[in-house]
């Protein structure tokens, strides 16, 4: 009885870290797109993850000096969430932004469980359950009531933008960071972890960073693009990356990655925060069939299966 408890008080925690990882990631996309004039992709992914290095070194460095023996032995796994979490999904998201609509954006946001789940089967041999298709499904329907306006006709009028094929491109890349952060090193906790990848990516970002800077040199950002970018650096980046590698790390990949339908739904409310578009019918529709599909694709059918 009291195990029962504690796994549903787990799960519980761990999904409720993994929706706030997904409002933090929300303003990161509407930021992005807002700061597609104001920095090259790379560059805005360089100076977020600076940004995160910087407030992590103090808390992750004392840790790591008594886990240099650890760094050393999975130093080929830490190379590569640096490369797929840091360095090339979300260059590849802002570079996407530049040239694609908000709708069509979040529309193939919403394939990234699908690529998760390709991405569990190729690495881990793990399968979705029916429960978990039937779940992303209905999570599915939430997003084209959304961006359709709730009418489904509108969907057939989304015009097909360069940038479409780069957000394309993300998604696979994140689900492999995703699937990959599973074997993380056990002793290494969050922000530890986080610092390593941040440096990491940093050192990958570096010459492209360089290149991108001598053929366009970058200007002095005005205060709203410097607050955007500590935004992106500390809420979207520290904040959200934690909350997500503690999720991951106790439901697994393939549940996580249901609950990014949450995405969208958060996107579309600050839309209407930040930008005071109005509320519909449809939105609320919308957001309650998202929900209903994360629920259904993460519940558990009994307590017996345990965490993974």
């Amino acid at each position: 009885m009291g195990g029962g408890r504690a796994l549903r008080s787990a799960r519980a925690s761990a999904f409720s870290l993994l929706a706030l990882a997904n409002l933090l990631w929300a303003g990161n996309w509407v930021i992005g797109r807002a700061l597609r004039d104001a920095f090259e992709p790379v560059a805005l992914n360089f100076w977020r993850w600076l940004i995160a290095a910087l407030v992590l070194a103090p808390f992750a460095l004392p840790e790591l000096a008594r886990t240099r023996a650890t760094l050393r032995r999975h130093a080929g796994l830490l190379a590569l969430l640096a490369l797929t979490g840091v360095a090339v999904f979300q260059t590849l998201v802002y570079l996407g932004l530049r040239t694609t609509t908000a709708i069509n954006a979040v529309l193939l946001n919403s394939s990234a469980p699908l690529f998760m789940l390709l991405c569990s089967w190729m690495l881990e041999r793990e399968t979705a359950t029916r429960r978990q298709l039937a779940g992303m499904l209905v999570s599915l329907l939430g997003i084209l009531l959304i961006v359709s306006h709730g009418a489904p006709g509108k969907l057939l009028q989304l015009e097909f933008h360069a940038g479409d094929a780069w957000i394309v491109l993300a998604m696979p890349v994140w689900g492999m960071y995703s699937v990959l952060l599973k074997r993380r090193p056990p002793d290494l906790n969050g922000v530890s972890l986080l610092f390593v990848i941040s440096v990491a990516g940093l050192a990958l970002l570096a010459p492209a960073f360089a290149l991108e800077a001598l053929r366009a040199p970058p200007r002095w950002p005005t205060a709203p693009e410097a607050a955007g970018v500590l935004y992106i650096g500390l809420a979207a980046s520290v904040a959200a990356f934690i909350c997500w590698n503690r999720g991951v790390a106790i439901v697994g990949a393939n549940a996580a990655g249901f609950t990014l339908h949450l995405l969208p739904a958060f996107g579309t409310v600050l839309a209407m925060l930040l930008l005071g578009e109005a509320f519909h019918p449809y939105h609320a529709a919308g957001f309650a069939t998202i929900l209903a599909g994360v629920v259904l694709a993460t519940r558990r059918a009994g307590p017996a299966q345990g965490l993974r």
